[in-house]
């Protein structure tokens, strides 16, 4: 079963207004540092719904997505 979490995110916004994530909170506190942003695009979550953006990023190694809905992060977690 797959849920989505939102989760606190730093992000970097650049001069063009584009949005970098650098770390992610969990929501046990736990924080992830962001290794690589390896692509952003206007995607919706197709396992719980919602999203206007989806960054492609990587996290201890492995690739995972993140989304951006209405000012707010979530991720799509196994619960």
């Amino acid at each position: 079963m797959i849920r989505k979490v939102y989760v606190d995110v730093v992000v970097l916004q650049d001069k063009d207004g584009k949005s970098r994530p650098l770390r992610i909170q969990w929501e046990d506190g736990t924080v992830y540092k962001v290794e690589r942003l390896l692509s952003r695009s206007r995607t919706k979550s197709r396992k719980v719904g919602g999203g206007d953006m989806r960054y492609t990023v990587q996290i201890n190694g492995k690739e995972t997505f993140l989304f951006e809905e209405d000012g707010r992060w979530f991720v799509e977690a196994v619960k």
